[in-house]
């Protein structure tokens, strides 16, 4: 899931102090790999981040267990821990360090707070995690208030729901991931291809303009965010068209991903469909995430996986869009000097993928169990931690009038009916590969 590139252009002064940028030293997958495990040989070496208590069921507990000195000093601890994480990232990719210094400890706070809320008694027995309160306060105040570009420009979204990713690489067993990778790529292909041809059918019917009925059909069909950015990457998309259909994915995303899990416990479906479910028709990796906390360790897994199937189709499907945008008769692509090649696949493939594997190749075969039986609750909790600073992000640089106030309805109503079919055809699939 890619930074969101927002329809309203910054003011000078909500720009103002922080108008230069570096170019980054690393593309963002390899800085997420690097700090993934920069973390994990921190762990790994001996250093074992205390993990702060959350839970409590009354107010006396909160005051007894959460809110005391010593609770609050390890909550301290891992803030130092991240924020330095955190600006390495800033540092590796090139953003203005200082608006990462004062934009991270706010976003840090917050997560705090909704893991308070979701350590009370009454939320747990709701089923309510962590992710759903910091994704809902962030959209409060989005909504609320008028937050500088400068400040939501600055949000580190994508970093650190893949460095969540990575570390969940060091719980996932690689046998399992060969197990459910396999059937995940076969019900990828399926999904794909089914719903990419019927979304990109439903828009030509619509009248939806080429660009956006392109980004749309791969948005919906491959992975959402990123494979709405590769597609008009390929095809040099107009900037507002990709953040019109970012915004529809980030909001379509946030019902699917609370909803989705209540439904599939009330009709009981068994936890390995429900995964792959998800994965397959939930449009973007963090959400995907969420969805599956909510069901259960095994759904998170399978959902992950199957997501991570659909991800590393997004290199061939981007060099496939490449092949048909150029030699096609649109003017955007008559220039001789950019025909795609074989490289186009290597650029688009998302590389944190390779970080997930390699965690799980690590403490699969290298990492003795009893290593990996000391280090594993830390290392979990600092995963959950950066999912949750993740959907704090999420929240506080996603505006619902982003999405209603374009002009013409008809691209909303082509994708909400695409993903309709999208949630059906991966119901189907998932029943028939993983029941």
């Amino acid at each position: 899931m890619q930074t969101t590139e927002h329809l309203v252009q910054p003011t000078p002064a909500e720009q103002a102090p922080f108008t230069t940028s570096e170019k980054p030293a690393l593309h963002e997958d390899w800085v997420v790999v690097v700090l993934g495990f920069l973390i994990i040989g921190i762990t790994l070496f001996g250093f074992i981040l205390p993990i702060p208590k959350f839970g409590w069921s009354n107010s006396e507990e909160l005051f007894s267990k959460v809110l005391t000195a010593a609770n609050l000093g390890i909550i301290g601890l891992q803030f130092l821990y991240v924020f330095a994480v955190a600006l390495f990232g800033s540092l590796l990719l090139g953003k203005p360090v200082m608006r990462s210094v004062i934009v991270f400890p706010v976003v840090y706070l917050l997560t705090i707070v909704a893991l308070i809320i979701a350590g009370s008694a009454t939320m747990k027995s709701l089923n309510l995690e962590a992710v759903i309160f910091s994704l809902t306060i962030g959209l409060l105040i989005s909504n609320f208030f008028r937050l500088p570009e400068w400040f939501r420009s600055t949000l580190s979204t994508e970093l650190f729901v893949k460095i969540g990713l990575v570390l969940l690489g060091t719980s996932v067993i690689f046998s399992d991931i060969l197990k459910a990778g396999s059937l995940g790529l076969i019900q990828a292909l399926a999904v794909v291809l089914s719903v990419w041809y019927f979304a990109f059918w439903l828009c030509k019917k619509m009248k939806v303009d080429d660009e956006l009925r392109m980004m749309i059909a791969s948005a919906v069909s491959i992975c959402g965010v990123s494979a709405a950015i590769a597609t008009s990457g390929a095809i040099k998309g107009d900037s507002k068209k990709l953040s019109y259909v970012i915004s529809m994915v980030l909001i379509t995303a946030i019902p699917m991903m609370i909803f989705m899990p209540y439904i599939a416990n009330y009709f009981n479906f068994p936890e390995e469909v429900t995964g792959a479910w998800l994965g397959g028709s939930i449009d973007t990796t963090g959400a995907v995430v969420a969805s599956g906390t909510l069901v259960g360790e095994t759904a998170l897994k399978i959902s992950t996986i199957v997501k991570f199937s659909q991800n590393v189709l997004l290199g061939l499907a981007a060099f496939a869009i490449s092949i048909y945008w150029t030699y096609t008769k649109h003017a955007a692509a008559k220039d001789e000097a950019n025909k795609p090649t074989l490289k186009v696949i290597w650029e688009r493939f998302p590389k944190f993928v390779l970080g997930f594997i390699a965690a799980s190749l690590l403490f699969s075969f290298a990492v003795s169990p009893e290593t990996s039986a000391a280090v594993k609750d830390s290392l979990k909790n600092l995963q959950g931690l950066w999912f949750a600073l993740a959907f704090t992000s999420i929240g506080l640089e996603t505006n619902f009038a982003d999405l209603f106030n374009q002009n013409s309805k008809k691209p909303l109503y082509a994708f909400l009916i695409a993903q309709g079919f999208n949630i059906i055809v991966t119901l189907i699939i998932a029943f028939l590969l993983f029941g």
